[in-house]
């Protein structure tokens, strides 16, 4: 009985009941949604030499952060896409079956059972709803710039890792290159200072004290060495591939000439920073709803268009107790609706509504505050880094020439070991303090130019 419903109902809208099947069958499978580039990407290692730049290009390609972004994005265009097809007709269908018994006719009794079918189609125009298709649609406009303001922001979050990362693996380098140093001149003191012993100028406890200078410089050498094996898979990670792969890293700490003042980086700040934007745009979402929430204040008018066939069996053709007008006809009109009264239901939705609009506006305010602290923070830094830059060069010549001198008068035999190791140790000292500005100077200086809202893989200056 359900096949032979079935099949009519087919035949009704011009299908057979063999159509659907052969559809199915001649159809292809659903495509496997193919790989992203990107993924397909993080399977290789990077050839040639990799500098800051390149790094953060690369990251922003294929890291999974960035990939999740894109997809929030394009999702939202499909949203606002959908939110446009509201404003047009929906067209629905009901097709049914209804049993009576027993149906009366006239004054000669009852005429027996009765089956009645009927086929319905209904085009149905929404023509005011109170604003809310229109705040509807405004709101999914605003929901895809909010996407691609945190698609901004996510970029520029990877870029500051990055790049913290990759300042982290140039100092850890540094380190490496300044343990090394030291490692070789303790040696060479070692040496010196065993041949003294050997022929009795001097006792056995300079010696010692060599020996244990040297492995404390081969314990830092390791702990450095490690530091840079760490932020090279630091970095591979960010950049999606293989954590051991040997990717050539190049670049040097430098110090970049920043001249740009507090008022410009907070002007560029409050007018790039993608969580200001963000923000504003929630503030914009927030107002929207609010403009839904009060659509129920007002009636709702529509138009609708129906179809209509009836019938004593399944192929609605027709009844013997209706006659041809009323088996088959079509009727046309519009309606309006208006709840006018809901014990407040309304009201306080729109209320709710509205507070929610004035907590976006003031989590924005907090936004912006907290923008211009950051800039204020980072331009702070910076300065500080500048100053112990410039006292590190001049700590790292003198404690380079005293080591030298301290070397000189050992060999002259008018100074003392612990002069030489002394002296080492405020050389390796010194360099490491102008290892930590250097970096910490272009930390800062990656910071401030996430915290104005410019996307700098380079960190350019110029």
């Amino acid at each position: 009985m359900r096949a032979t419903i079935f099949g009519l109902f087919l035949a009704l809208i011009g299908l057979t009941p063999a159509a659907p099947l052969a559809w199915a069958q001649d159809a292809p499978a659903v495509a496997p949604r193919p790989m992203n580039s990107e993924r397909l990407q993080g399977d290789t290692e990077l050839t040639g030499p990799v500098d800051l730049s390149r790094a953060v290009r690369r990251a922003i390609e294929a890291n999974p952060t960035i990939v999740s972004a894109r997809s929030d994005l394009i999702g939202s265009e499909f949203g606002r896409k959908s939110a446009l097809g509201a404003f047009g007709p929906a067209m629905s269908s009901t097709y049914g079956w209804t049993h009576r018994d027993p149906v009366v006719q006239g004054p000669t009794g009852p005429a027996g059972d009765s089956d009645t079918w009927a086929l319905n189609l209904n085009i149905h125009q929404p023509i005011f709803t109170g604003f809310k298709l229109l705040s509807t649609y405004q709101k999914s406009i605003l929901s895809k710039d909010q996407n691609q303001a945190k698609l901004t922001k996510a970029e520029m979050d990877l870029t500051l890792a990055v790049q913290t990362a990759f300042l982290a693996l140039l100092k850890a380098r540094m380190d490496v290159k300044s343990a090394e140093d030291g490692q070789e001149r303790l040696r060479s003191q070692l040496k010196v200072t065993d041949a003294f012993y050997q022929v009795g100028l001097k006792p056995r406890l300079d010696v010692l004290q060599a020996e244990t200078d040297l492995a404390t410089a081969d314990q830092s050498l390791l702990v450095a060495q490690n530091s840079v094996a760490t932020q090279t898979a630091k970095l591979n990670s960010l950049l999606n591939i293989p954590l051991e792969a040997k990717t050539n890293y190049v670049g040097d700490l430098a110090y970049l000439p920043f001249s740009r003042s507090l008022d410009d980086c907070l002007k560029t700040a409050n007018d790039r920073r993608p969580d200001i934007l963000i923000g504003v745009k929630s503030v914009d979402l927030a107002d929207k709803d609010a403009k839904i929430a009060a659509s129920a204040y007002y009636p709702q008018v529509g138009a609708d268009f129906n179809y209509n066939k009836l019938g004593d069996d399944a192929s609605v053709q027709g009844s013997k107790y209706l006659s041809t007008s009323s088996a088959d006809y079509w009727t046309v009109g519009a309606q309006v609706s208006w709840t006018f009264f809901e014990w407040g239901k309304t009201h306080y939705a729109v209320k709710q509504a509205l507070e929610t609009v004035n907590k976006v506006r003031s989590d924005l305010d907090n936004t912006r505050l907290n923008a211009g602290f950051e800039v204020k923070q980072d331009l702070l830094d910076m300065q500080a880094a500048t100053d112990r830059i410039r006292v590190g060069n001049k700590a790292v010549e003198s404690a380079r020439e005293g080591y030298r001198m301290a070397v000189a008068r050992y060999q002259a035999q008018v100074g003392t070991n612990t002069d030489v190791l002394d002296n080492q140790a405020r050389v390796t000292a010194a360099e490491a303090q102008l290892n930590t500005a250097l970096s910490d100077y272009q930390t800062a200086l990656a910071k401030l130019f996430v915290a104005m809202g410019e996307n700098n893989p380079g960190l350019a200056t110029q």
